[in-house]
């Protein structure tokens, strides 16, 4: 075997691949990527947790002659480990020139893809389900259906991250194809028009037929199928041993023992937690080793090869055939399988072996709930040490020192359980419980956990009595190095008959037992979480039907399927569920044909199957080298020099640049805004974790940022002052960012007046807010390419490529007309690739510019978040007055925000929050806003700056007051809404005319539609009915200013009468081209000349070229959309103008003049058929208020924090809607996004500033078990208003502020159960008034609810 040399060989798509030598640290990811055309695979993350790399991977078993199809993370799968494989991307499915699949054409239809970064791997999921369903023995579904259900259509793609839609018609897309679904569930797409028959929905939907599935395994690789494999490749080797013998050789060869770093691989999945940065001399393939991917079942239980993947497990657990081979233990089986579910996602789960995942919580301390419930379950392991082979439990695994490389695990034993004999001959005496527990941030899994467990019980019956004749409790990920058995907790139960005194003995040690290590987060949290537990397990066993008081609620609440249950059986605690059917109810208008339609988005079909291309989809070209950043791990120091340990350039790497290495014409630049520049590089101090210092130019992307991770940074902070890394220290040290007169906003009314007035006052009452991540799906990208004539073109996926055409060309130092740069789309950007963006294209530039070669880079998610800023953090203490009633006097804010070290766009916050703020009459409004200058990375702003923190912060006062008063928090916000007089006083000519002041009808309406009332009703009914799941309901309206900016626009008309558009805006998602396509078919059609009905199939949006149209800005604050269609406008305008005439005197010679006819002669006649314009809004035009609110309704599990979303209804006025289906995403997208922030996102920095939640695994954006079970959604058709581009409203960024009112309903919830603890004897909970952090994660909320609820309850029943 040591002699041979074998090619890789694999197909992609159906092609023949042969790849001769290739380093085996590749992954098929930046293969694909690299070596072949297809681009769909996008790397979102690097760490298997977004699913945008997903790719079908296919095997052949010549023994069986079937294909096996299963998904993987194409991130982090190996290249070698393909060989023989047959790999499909979305690109394989269908295209625009073949035609489109179903799957692409459905995601388009329904409106499922808007950045579409992530779409083509989501499609990829569904595929794969699709694929699996039909292998299932199930009936033959009706004609355009799979086998696949609706459930399983949802769970496939719970792994897969998406930051534009919000999920909701992502699910609608996937559901389409479900045997099960019903039709008239699905929301809104472009197929059907309401009214229309089940019958006719289903024939409107694309054609799918399972038959014609592609084939996913070309027969030319059957034919050469060879499985062994053993290739040698830039010094490192890839061995396929297929035996154990073959392995104990491989790893105690002479090259084992002269220390060669050998990496042991399954499926790699391992990577994309430890993100290892280090080369491999061997890697050994364990997959071809028979003995460790078998699956054995006897009786005495089930035994697992080491390299068996985790899906493999699960269904193998599940079979039924277990049952008749392991009597009893299909209880235990089925509920470890279902809990192995929620274990990463499904195609991790895929790759991720057994024994990879004991492995790595043995040896490296992995958080692993595989270990935990093997652990309850008294299973053992055989491995391999040294050249033994032996058998230890699971327990001594653990115990033992870390496993050293040339040690492996074989295989893994789970005994089966089944009731203990008994002399009593009725065996129903005797009782197994095994339960397994997990409390995470997602439902369903992609998620580490904060704590696991899992526990089993021998228990039998004596009267009404029961005994505990034997129980195993195990804890897992709470903060130590491996999972544990509770034994002192064990030996308390053992042998007792349960009671309330013995249940809350056992309940103190196990929160003695179970103690996070030193420095893990939320430590008392996690302990906390395994009393909840243990409580919950056992205390059905104590026979107490008093327990939990109240009647059992019959029925629905409201006939809306949310079950009211009593949960005296305390496992009745709700588990995740399908989301239920939503309604959205738009209002199209044919008024401006095409515009109002809910046309499909542009380009959605070519996201779908991967032709749409982004910057980093762009070819390479000749000679292209990659760069990364080198970034400071420091806030605040000299950089004395940058080297490698090995005192030269690691291996790829050409040059490290920095501020030395810029042009002396030019200048240290790399963003601006407004006039302000802001450096590229730190000079010779670098003032914020995160700053760039270097910029390593490499071979390939892989070389430059391994490069950068290895790079030595010598500091010095001699005699520097220390850093300000809080706002009140910027504040103790008059470090502050001045903001311009002009963007100063005005106070409204006599605070101390008002102040008098009040009857009632809380006086510096304090809230603060962190940060929060873009996570747009494309990180920062750039490719600069020198051009003739000094001259360079930058392709970037940027906001504002005018700023990033500026800039470049100030830091080169040569004219702006010697700068081009291009960007056609964005794959998210949420205002995070404006100045941020910047710098990734000028350091790209300048290198271009210094090396006289390409240069590109796409940022790894890392550096990406350590280097984005995020939204600004901040500190509001505030004095309020207020009378008896709940009507607000007066309001004063001393706001602290922590606008880092660069200005950015800090600027506009004060304006932005205090425009928010004024959404209620406060009677009197004064603040004093600083911008406080610290040495964090500078903040910037996302969606909403300003606005979403002011939304909160308003909430939050008027809660505040509703419970001093001990009013209903609902009441005092109806008493606070502006009348139109007040209006006017608060917002000027912005509040428009009174007709156009919709908020109140709205407010009305929504509660009509939520049935709100009756449902507040309802919900006090049930908390008071249920101990451990208390709902909470809140309504909350939203305010939000807009202001139009100006944007360019021209349109021209080509030979064969298709119209070409170029705007400003930057397309990312939000249907910019969209409505640019259907505002120009209109406006050309008022040429009124036969064939212009299906004018905007022959319009064409194209990419923004900073050369050939200027004065592009900015593509931010939500109404660039507008701005670009009334540019377009004015340019169809002049264009009509031009051809009428020409048109008249046609028609008179022919009687009826076509489009075609008409400019074929305009170019005879020399028409000019292009036409520039410049809109500027008129004076008083430029600002607009929009209106929404929304009703949302939660569920707290009270034993864990868990907060679900049972239902949201919102109703948004869009004026007249451009496209309802593009704006219904945008406020269902935003709304996701809010809750992200109010509810999950953790964007958190070390004592330097450095930011630690850094990747996947850290950070948490909503996914689809985490929106609203129920999603209602009405886009408001509020008619003329005559000072808006026909008529129509803004929807990117209003929409997010309604999430807030989530947050409000869980602490309406947590009230309740603050309520309920104090009847249990809890002196602490004397305040009603109390502050819910946002976000209001699991153990934010289980703080409030009380980490000791479950002491405090069983006190109470003690002491009855």
């Amino acid at each position: 075997m040591e002699g041979k040399q074998e090619c890789l060989v694999f197909a992609v798509n159906g092609e023949r691949f042969e790849v001769p030598n290739i380093d085996p640290s590749t992954t098929l990811l930046q293969y694909l990527r690299s070596h072949t055309r297809f681009k769909s695979v996008k790397l979102g993350c690097g760490d298997g947790g977004c699913g945008a790399c997903v790719v079908l991977l296919s095997k052949y078993d010549p023994v069986l002659d079937q294909v096996e199809d299963y998904t993987v993370s194409s991130c982090l799968t190996l290249l070698c480990s393909l060989n023989g494989c047959s790999v499909t991307t979305t690109e394989g499915l269908g295209n625009s020139k073949d035609g489109f699949h179903p799957i692409h054409q459905r995601f388009a239809g329904f409106h499922a893809s808007q950045c579409g970064f992530c779409t083509p791997g989501i499609c990829m999921s569904l595929y794969s389900a699709l694929i699996d369903a039909e292998k299932t023995p199930r009936p033959e579904p009706s004609p355009g259906f799979s086998r696949l259900t609706a459930s399983e259509a949802e769970k496939a793609i719970a792994g897969n991250l998406c930051r534009c839609t919000g999920y909701r018609p992502i699910a609608d897309a996937c559901k389409s194809f479900a045997a099960d679904v019903d039709i008239e569930d699905l929301g809104i797409n472009s197929f059907w028009r309401n009214g229309d028959t089940k019958e006719v929905k289903v024939s409107r939907l694309p054609s799918y037929n399972p038959k014609d599935h592609i084939c996913t395994y070309p027969q030319f690789l059957k034919d050469e199928h060879c499985p062994e494999m053993h290739m040698n490749s830039k010094g490192c080797s890839w061995y396929s041993p297929v035996s154990i013998e073959e392995l104990e050789k491989l790893l105690h060869s002479s090259v084992a023992e002269n220390c060669t770093r050998i990496k042991v691989v399954v499926g790699n999945t391992g990577t994309g937690y430890y993100n290892e940065i280090i080369d491999y001399d061997k890697y050994i393939d364990l997959r071809y080793i028979p003995e460790l991917s078998v699956i054995k079942k006897d009786n005495l239980g089930i035994e697992f090869g080491a390299t068996v993947s985790i899906s493999k497990a699960i269904f193998s657990l599940k079979e039924e055939n277990i049952i008749n081979v392991c009597p009893g233990g299909e209880l235990v089986f089925k509920k470890v399988a279902e809990h192995m579910e929620k274990i990463a996602s499904g195609f991790i789960r895929n790759s991720a072996s057994i024994g990879g995942n004991l492995v790595m919580a043995q040896r490296n301390y992995f958080p692993s709930d595989i270990a935990t419930l093997l652990l309850a379950l008294s299973s053992s392991v055989s491995i391999l040490t040294g050249r033994k082979r032996e058998k230890i439990t699971l327990e001594q695994f653990f115990s033992r020192l870390p496993l050293d490389p040339t040690s492996v695990l074989l295989s893994v034993h789970i005994p089966y359980w089944e009731p203990i004999e008994s002399a009593d001959t009725n065996e129903s005496n005797h009782k197994l419980l095994f339960e397994t527990y997990r409390a995470a941030p997602r439902p369903v899994g992609n998620a580490l956990p904060y704590l696991n467990a899992a526990f089993l019980a021998k228990i039998s019956f004596h009267k009404d009595e029961v005994l505990v004749k034997n129980i195993q409790l195990a804890f897992g990920a709470y903060g130590v190095k491996h999972s544990t058995r509770a034994r002192k907790v064990e030996e308390h139960l053992t042998g007792k008959i349960l009671s309330l005194d013995i249940l809350a003995e056992a309940i103190k040690l196990v929160k003695d037992s179970v103690i996070p290590e030193v420095g893990t987060s939320f430590a008392a949290y996690r302990s906390s979480l395994a009393a909840s537990y243990l409580f919950e397990f056992l205390f059905n066993l104590t026979g107490l039907d008093y327990a939990i008081s109240g009647d059992e609620l019959n029925g629905n609440l409201l006939d809306e399927g949310l079950e009211s249950k009593n949960d005296s059986d305390i496992s009745q605690i709700a588990r995740p569920t399908l989301l239920s059917s939503a309604k959205q109810v738009v209002e199209s208008s044919r008024e401006y044909y095409p515009v109002g339609e809910p046309m499909i988005k542009f380009g959605a079909a070519i996201q779908a199957s991967g032709e749409a291309v982004y910057v980093d989809d762009i070819s390479s070209p000749p000679n292209c080298l990659h760069g990364a950043f080198i970034y400071s791990t420091k806030p605040l120091a000299r950089v004395k020099g940058i080297s490698f340990k090995s005192n030269s350039l690691p291996k790829g790497v050409t040059a490290v640049i920095s501020f030395k290495d810029i042009p002396k014409e030019g200048a240290n630049v790399g963003s601006k805004e407004g006039s302000v520049f802001e450096p590229l590089f730190a000079d010779d101090l670098t003032r914020y974790a995160g700053d760039r210092i270097g910029f390593v130019l490499a071979e390939t992307q892989k070389s430059a940022d391994v490069a950068a991770k290895l790079a030595l940074v010598e500091y010095d902070t001699e005699s520097l002052d220390p850093p300000i890394l809080t706002v009140e220290e910027a504040l103790e040290r008059s470090s502050f960012i001045e903001v311009p007169s002009h963007l100063h906003p005005a106070k409204v009314g006599d605070f101390p007046k008002g102040m008098v007035e009040a009857d009632h006052s809380i006086l510096s009452a304090e809230i603060e807010l962190g940060s929060q991540y873009y996570f747009y799906m494309e990180t920062q990208t750039a490719l600069a390419i020198p051009d003739e004539d000094n001259c360079m073109v930058v392709y970037s996926s940027i906001q504002c490529p005018e700023y990033a055409h500026s800039v470049v060309a100030r830091c080169l130092g040569i004219p702006e007309h010697n700068v081009r740069v291009i960007t056609r789309r964005v794959g998210g950007g949420f205002g995070g690739k404006a100045s941020k963006a910047s710098p990734v294209a000028t350091a790209c530039a300048l290198a271009a510019h210094c090396l006289r070669r390409p240069v590109r880079i796409y940022l790894d998610r890392k550096t990406d978040m350590i280097m984005a800023g995020g939204r600004h953090p901040m500190k509001i203490t505030y004095s309020v007055g207020f009378k008896s009633n709940g009507k607000i006097t007066a309001l004063h804010l001393d706001i602290l925000i922590n606008a880092g070290q660069t200005i950015d766009a800090s600027i506009i916050m004060p304006r932005n929050m205090v425009g928010a703020l004024k959404k209620y009459d406060w009677g009197a409004l004064s603040f004093d806003i600083k911008l406080c200058k610290t040495n964090h990375c500078g903040k910037t702003a996302m969606r909403a700056p300003g606005e979403v923190q002011a939304s909160f912060i308003a909430e939050s006062i008027l809660e505040n007051v509703a419970s001093v008063l001990s009013l209903d928090v609902d009441s005092v916000r109806s008493k606070n809404l502006h009348t139109y007089e007040s209006l006017k006083l608060f917002y000027g000519s912005a509040a428009g005319d009174s007709v156009e002041y919709t908020l109140p009808t709205i407010w009305d309406k929504v509660a009509r539609s939520s049935i709100f009332a009756q449902r507040v009703a309802l919900i006090e009914q049930f908390n008071s009915c249920n101990s451990w799941r208390k709902r909470g309901i809140s309504r909350a309206p939203i305010m939000f200013e807009v202001t139009v900016k100006p944007a360019p626009g021209k349109v021209s008309i080509l030979l064969d009468g298709s119209i070409v558009v170029e705007v400003g805006g930057i397309e990312m998602g939000q249907g910019l081209w969209t409505k640019v396509k259907q505002v120009t078919a209109y406006a050309i059609s008022k040429i009124q000349c036969d064939g212009t009905e299906d004018l905007v199939e022959k319009v064409r949006v194209v990419q923004s070229d900073t050369l050939s149209l200027v004065q592009g800005g900015l593509t931010a604050g939500s109404t660039t959309s507008e701005a670009s269609c009334e540019a377009a406008i004015l340019c169809c305008n002049f264009l009509v103008e031009r051809l009428t005439p020409l048109k008249k005197k046609l028609q008179d010679q022919m009687g009826s003049v076509t489009w075609d006819i008409l400019i074929l002669q305009a170019h005879d006649y020399s028409v000019n058929l292009a036409a520039s314009s410049y809109y500027v809004p008129e004076s008083g035009s430029g600002g607009y208020l929009n209106y929404g609110a929304a009703v949302s309704e939660v569920e707290v599990n009270v034993l864990t924090g868990e907060t679900t979303i049972l239902r949201e209804d919102i109703i948004y006025d869009c004026g007249q809607s451009l496209n309802p289906a593009v704006d219904l995403g945008q406020i269902e997208g935003a709304f996701i996004q809010g809750v992200g922030f109010f509810m999950l996102e953790e964007y958190l920095t070390n004592a330097d500033g450095l930011v630690v939640t850094d990747n996947t695994w850290t950070y948490k954006i909503p996914t689809i078990d985490t929106i609203p079970k129920q999603f209602n959604v009405e886009v408001l058709n509020s008619g003329h208003h005559q000072k808006r581009v026909l008529s129509s409203k803004a929807s990117g960024e209003p929409p997010l502020l309604l999430a807030v009112s989530v947050h409000c309903a869980t602490r309406a919830a947590v009230k309740a159960a603050r309520k309920q603890r104090k009847s249990w004897g809890a002196l602490d909970e004397t305040d009603s008034t109390f502050e819910l952090e946002v976000p209001a994660t699991m153990p934010v909320v289980k703080q409030l609810c009380g980490l000791d609820s479950v002491e405090w309850y069983l006190r109470s029943l003690l002491t009855r």
